[in-house]
């Protein structure tokens, strides 16, 4: 077991540096900051300065070394665009977009698990095939037309949630949370149910295709033949099964959330850190592009080994049977 550990810890840390260098090579290739951070005045003799100061001049490889570097002492380095510790922009950025991806989490989970479950139990209701072709709905809708479309009927039309922003915040420990205000949670429902309803179909999806499947285990037929209350056949004997692996995609998803909210991000102008991508994308800063792939790459990776960690503690068969 601890060889198989040992072993996904080295395969994590080589996809880290790789993705690193592919993702450090990728906005090296693409646009000249210089067009963007030098004046349209500014002579060739001032470019070249801007251009040593920030070590642009450098080759690739040295400033990857370099990047990297400085990155393993905690440093993401400087912003082109606006002078200020990367670090600290994502900071001021990261809690608008983690309470946006926690509201969503709980609106997934709260009530796609639930009805899942409850079409899962039922498989031949009407309910049970509703929630099936719903599911598809969910699964199909693209996030940005999603957001448009409620920004439309409720914020234009019904005006009964605001359209664009965070709304009123309440700091704690120097860190502004919205979701603690009431005009601040108004401003997330819409982001959060758009960033929502794609897990929201897979729960549903996934509740569903577990409950029926466990169902049919002999175990549970048993449970049912000695007369316990259909609530304690679901609840005691067939949800644990269930919940098994729906707690890792669960894990899974949310790390998909946080990194995924680009889009919803944009269409409500939330200020999180994929607003701060994109605008950063367009301002040619690559510090900041950076530092968010190289986060959310680390979160990801560290996630997976978790989770294989997780089976190979759980069964020590699944880790042998991966490594063969």
């Amino acid at each position: 077991m601890a060889e198989m550990i040992a072993r996904r810890l080295v395969q994590s840390l080589i996809t880290l540096l790789a993705l690193s260098f592919i993702t450090f090579a990728g906005l090296y290739m693409i646009g000249n900051p210089m067009e963007v951070l030098a004046d349209e005045s500014a002579t060739a003799l001032e470019i070249q300065q801007i251009s040593e100061r920030l070590g642009l001049d450098q080759p690739l490889y040295i400033q990857y070394m370099r990047y990297m570097g400085r990155l393993l002492s905690g440093d993401f380095g400087i912003s082109f665009v606006t002078a200020l510790p990367v670090s600290t922009m994502l900071l001021q950025r990261l809690p608008a977009t983690l309470e946006m991806a926690l509201i969503s989490i709980i609106i997934s989970v709260g009530i796609g698990l639930p009805l899942g479950i409850l079409a899962g139990t039922f498989p031949d209701s009407r309910f049970s095939k509703f929630a099936s072709i719903s599911s598809i709905f969910g699964f199909s809708l693209p996030n940005f037309w999603l957001g448009l479309m409620l920004l439309l009927v409720f914020a234009v039309q019904l005006a009964v949630f605001p359209a664009i922003g965070r709304g009123q915040t309440i700091e704690i420990n120097g860190v502004a949370w919205s979701f603690l205000t009431w005009n601040g949670l108004t401003h997330l429902i819409l982001p959060a149910v758009t960033l929502a309803t794609g897990n929201l179909a897979l729960m549903l999806r996934l509740g569903r295709a577990g409950m029926q499947e466990v169902m049919m285990l002999d175990y549970v037929k048993l449970a049912s033949i000695k007369g316990l209350s259909p609530w304690r056949v679901v609840t005691v004997h067939a949800l644990r099964n269930v919940m098994i692996p729906i707690v890792t995609i669960i894990g899974l998803e949310i790390g998909g959330l946080v990194s995924g909210a680009i889009i919803t991000e944009t269409v409500f102008a939330w200020p999180g850190i994929g607003k701060l991508l994109i605008d950063s994308i367009n301002m040619l800063d690559r510090p900041v592009v950076i530092a968010y792939m190289m986060i959310f790459t680390f979160m990801f990776v560290t996630i997976n080994l978790i989770v294989d960690i997780l089976y190979i503690v759980l069964d020590p068969r699944a880790g042998t049977g991966r490594a063969s």
